[in-house]
C-alpha cells in the first residue's frame, strides 16, 4: 500500500484509511491508491466487508481542484470510473464519514453501499460554486437516494447539510455516537450487516426518482429560478443532469452527467470561478510577513460608535464569541445602538438561524459604555465614527492616551488617509485600517489597510482575526478610497457623465446589469445615498475641481435633497421598494449640459456605456497594482466581487479584462480619449502598466 492509504484487516473487516493531508483531495494518486486497496479487499477471501474512512478524522473534502482543466482530471482511474467500480464490489462497502464529505468526497460516499457519520459532520455538493456540477455520479445517485427536490436543493445551493439532516433525508444510514467512536461504530455497523446477511448494496430507494415530484416540476423550477440565475451556466447544467436522472437508466444518466460536466469544466465561467477560488487562498499571503510571525492576542475588542456600522462590526466579534465593549458619547445613542443589535438578533431567531438562548449569550458578550477608560484593557479597538478626518484624529488621540501598550488601533474609514490618522498617535506602528462594508455583520469583504508604519505582527494579527470572524480580508495600501472606492470613482464618474451626455440612468444601469452586475452603478448610489456619495467626493474635491462637469448631476440631486431610496427620490423615483424612471432627471441633465456647453446625443450605444464605465474601472485597478496599493490583480477581483457585486462567474474586473483582451481595453481607452475631446484628454489616460503589458504582448495583468 502507498502512504496515501493505510490498509489493515481486523476480524474479517478491511479498514481503508485515506491519508492524504490536509483534506484527502481525490487527485489521481489517491484515486489509484483507493482502487488498489478496494480491489485487494475484494479479492481477499478473508475479507467480508470494507470500511472506508479518513485516517486522521476528516473523510474527504472533494476532488483535487488543481487538476481541473488538465489531463490529470481524467487520468486513470478517473473519479467516475473509480466510483463505478466501487459500486460493483461484491462485499458491503461502508463509508465512515468524519468532519466533511464534500463534492467528490460525498460522491465517494454515495458509491458505497452504506454510510455512517459522526454527528457533527457536514455533507454537501458545492461544485456549483466553481461553475461545475457533480461529475462522478452525484447528480444520478443522490436523487435516487433522497428524492429529486432535496437533492436538487443541495446541488443548486452548494450549501452543506448537517449529519442529522442527512440522516432524516436518508442520505445516511445511521449516526455514530461521536467523532471519537466513529470507527468503532462503523465496525459494529459492518458486523450487524453481515449478521443480517445484508446485500453488498441495497437497491436504490427510488428506482424512478421522477416519481418523487410533480410532472411539471422541472419546467416550474426552471421558470422560477432562471431570472435569479441570469447568465450563469452551471445551475442550468445541474438541472439538466438531475432531469436526466429521472428520464434515463442509471448508466445512461451517468454518461449524460459526464458530458454535462465536461461542458461546464470547459466554460469560461468555471475558469473564472476557479480563478476566484485560488485568489481567495492567495489573498492571505503577505510578502515579507511569514507564517512564523508572532501574533498578538485578541481576547477583547472595543468598537467606538454604536451606529449601524459600529453595531454591525461589534456583532461580527460577538458572533465569534469575543467580548466587545461598545462605546458611544451619549447614553441615548448607546441604548439605541444596543437595541438595534438585539433587534437584528431577534430577526435571526424568528428565521430559525439562532435560538433565544444564543441571542442572550451574544448580548451578554456586549458591554456598553460612554467612558473611554473602559477601553483600557482592549486588545483591538475599531473606530467607526463619522467619516471626517478631524473627528477620527481626535478619537485616535484619545485612544493613544487610554489604550494599553500593544493594543491594535484600527480605523473603519472607507477612504481617508490611514497614515495621517496614525500620525496623531505616539504608536503609528499599532495603527491599521479595517474597512468593513455595510451591512458589516453581513458583508464578507474586509479591506485591511496597511499604513507605512503598520507593524508586520499587527498586519498578520488582523488578517487572522478577520478570518476568525468569517471575513475575507484583502490587503490594500494607503490612498484615497483604497482599492474598492478608488476604483468606484471612475466607474461612477462615467455613469454620471453619460447621463449628462444624453443617456438615462436606466439605460446606463441596464448595460451594467446585462453582464450580471448585482446593480447598476446609479441604482447603487441611490441605495447607498446620493448624500453619502457627495460627501465622499467632497473629501477629495481638490483632485476633481479642474472639471466643472464632474459628477454635476449627482451634485444637483444632492442640492435638491434627492438622496436616493431613503428620501424616495434620487436618480430614480421610489414607491416602496419599486424603482421607477424619473423624467425630471434627464430634464435636469439637459439643463445642466446646456449651461456647461456639453453636447448631448439622442442615442448612446450600449457598447459605449459598457466600455466607458468598465474600461475605466479596469484601468484604475491596473493603476492600483502598478502603484503597489494592491498586491495582486486577483486581490482587486476579490474586492469588487465581494464588496461591489461584480459577478463572480466573470472572475472580477481584472480577470474580465484578460478575457476581453488587454489590447481591446487599451484600444477602447485610447479611442474615447480622442473621441470625447477635452473631456477625454482629461480623464481617459491609460495606466502605464496597461500600455507596457500590451506592448510586451502580455495577456495577464501582473506587474512588469
Amino acid at each position: 500500500m502507498t502512504t496515501l492509504v493505510h490498509y489493515r484487516i481486523e476480524d474479517g473487516l478491511a479498514l481503508i484509511g485515506l491519508a492524504r493531508p490536509p483534506v484527502n483531495a481525490l487527485g489521481q494518486p489517491l484515486r489509484a491508491a483507493i482502487l488498489d486497496a478496494c480491489e485487494r479487499a475484494a479479492a481477499d477471501a478473508s475479507v467480508q466487508a470494507i470500511i472506508l474512512f479518513g485516517e486522521h478524522g476528516l473523510f474527504c473534502a472533494g476532488a483535487d481542484i488543481s487538476e481541473f482543466g488538465t489531463d490529470a482530471s481524467f487520468a486513470a482511474p478517473d473519479l467516475p470510473g473509480l466510483l463505478l467500480r466501487l459500486t460493483e464490489l461484491g462485499k458491503p462497502l461502508i463509508a465512515a464519514i468524519g468532519t466533511l464529505a464534500l463534492g467528490g468526497g460525498l460522491e465517494l460516499a454515495l458509491a458505497c453501499g452504506y454510510r455512517i457519520s459522526e454527528p457533527t459532520a457536514r455533507l454537501g455538493l458545492p461544485e456549483i460554486n466553481l461553475g461545475l456540477l457533480p461529475g462522478a455520479g452525484g447528480t444520478q445517485r443522490l436523487p435516487r437516494l433522497i428524492g429529486v427536490a432535496p437533492a436538487l436543493d443541495m446541488m443548486i445551493s452548494g450549501q452543506p447539510i448537517g449529519a442529522g439532516r442527512a440522516l432524516e433525508l436518508g442520505l445516511l444510514d445511521r449516526l455514530a455516537g461521536s467523532i471519537e467512536s466513529l470507527l468503532d461504530d462503523a465496525r459494529a455497523f459492518a458486523r450487524e450487516l453481515l449478521a443480517q446477511g445484508a446485500p453488498a448494496r441495497r437497491a436504490s430507494r427510488l428506482d424512478n426518482p421522477g416519481e418523487s415530484v410533480a410532472t411539471d416540476f422541472f419546467s416550474q423550477f426552471r421558470a422560477a429560478n432562471e431570472p435569479r440565475w441570469k447568465s450563469r451556466l452551471a445551475p442550468r447544467l445541474v438541472l439538466a443532469a438531475v432531469e436526466a436522472a429521472c428520464n434515463l437508466p442509471l448508466n445512461e444518466g451517468l454518461a449524460r452527467e459526464g458530458a454535462l460536466f465536461k461542458e461546464a469544466e470547459a466554460s469560461a465561467q468555471s475558469a473564472a470561478l476557479r480563478h476566484v477560488f485560488f485568489a481567495e487562498r492567495e489573498a492571505g499571503r503577505i510578502p515579507g510577513v511569514g507564517n512564523d510571525t508572532p501574533l498578538r492576542g485578541i481576547d477583547k475588542v472595543a468598537v467606538i460608535g454604536a451606529g449601524t456600522m459600529g453595531g454591525g462590526i461589534a456583532m461580527n466579534f460577538v458572533n465569534a464569541g469575543i467580548p466587545v465593549a461598545l462605546l458611544e458619547l451619549k447614553s441615548e445613542s448607546l441604548d439605541r445602538g444596543l437595541a438595534n443589535i438585539r433587534k437584528n438578533y431577534e430577526i435571526s431567531v424568528k428565521r430559525g438561524k439562532l435560538t433565544a438562548e444564543q441571542l442572550e449569550q451574544r448580548m451578554e458578550l456586549l458591554f456598553g459604555t460612554v467612558d473611554y477608560d473602559d477601553l483600557a484593557d482592549a486588545d483591538l479597538v475599531i473606530e467607526a465614527v463619522f467619516e471626517k478626518l478631524e473627528i477620527k484624529q481626535q478619537v485616535f488621540r484619545t485612544l493613544d492616551q487610554v489604550c494599553k501598550p500593544g493594543a491594535i488601533l484600527a480605523s473603519n474609514t472607507s477612504s481617508l488617509d490611514v497614515d495621517v490618522i496614525a500620525a496623531t498617535t505616539s504608536r503609528p506602528q499599532d495603527v491599521i485600517g479595517l474597512h468593513f462594508f455595510s451591512p458589516a455583520n453581513v458583508m464578507r469583504l474586509l479591506e485591511v489597510v496597511r499604513g507605512k508604519a503598520t507593524a508586520p505582527d499587527v498586519l498578520a494579527t488582523t488578517m487572522k482575526i478577520a478570518k476568525r470572524i468569517g471575513k475575507l480580508p484583502v490587503i490594500s495600501g494607503v490612498c484615497f478610497g483604497f482599492i474598492g472606492n478608488r476604483m468606484l470613482e471612475p466607474y461612477n464618474r462615467e455613469a454620471h457623465r453619460l447621463v449628462l451626455e444624453g443617456a438615462t440612468p436606466a439605460q446606463v444601469d441596464a448595460v451594467l446589469t446585462s453582464i450580471d452586475m448585482n446593480m447598476g452603478v446609479l441604482s447603487m448610489i441611490d441605495l447607498a445615498g446620493v448624500d453619502v456619495n457627495f460627501l465622499v467626493r467632497e473629501a477629495n474635491r481638490a483632485a476633481t475641481e479642474h472639471d466643472p462637469s464632474y459628477h454635476i448631476v449627482g451634485n444637483e440631486l444632492y442640492k435638491l435633497g434627492r438622496f436616493g431610496q431613503k428620501t424616495g427620490r434620487g436618480f430614480y423615483l421610489y414607491e416602496g421598494r419599486e424603482r421607477k424612471e424619473d423624467p425630471e432627471v434627464p430634464a435636469l441633465a439637459e439643463r445642466i449640459a446646456a449651461e456647461l456647453g456639453v453636447a448631448r446625443r439622442e442615442s448612446i450605444s450600449p457598447q459605449e456605456i459598457h466600455d466607458r464605465c468598465l474600461f475605466m474601472l479596469i484601468n484604475e485597478g491596473i493603476q492600483l497594482l502598478d502603484e503597489g496599493i494592491a498586491l495582486r490583480a486577483s486581490d482587486v477581483d476579490l474586492v469588487w466581487i465581494n464588496g461591489y457585486g461584480f459577478p463572480a462567474h466573470l472572475g472580477g474586473p481584472m480577470h474580465y479584462a484578460e478575457q476581453l483582451g488587454l489590447d481591446k481595453v487599451l484600444a477602447g481607452i485610447r479611442h474615447y480619449r480622442q473621441e470625447l475631446g477635452a473631456y477625454g484628454e482629461m480623464w481617459f489616460q491609460p495606466a502605464p502598466l496597461l500600455e507596457r503589458l500590451v506592448a510586451a504582448g502580455q495577456t495577464r495583468i501582473e506587474k512588469v
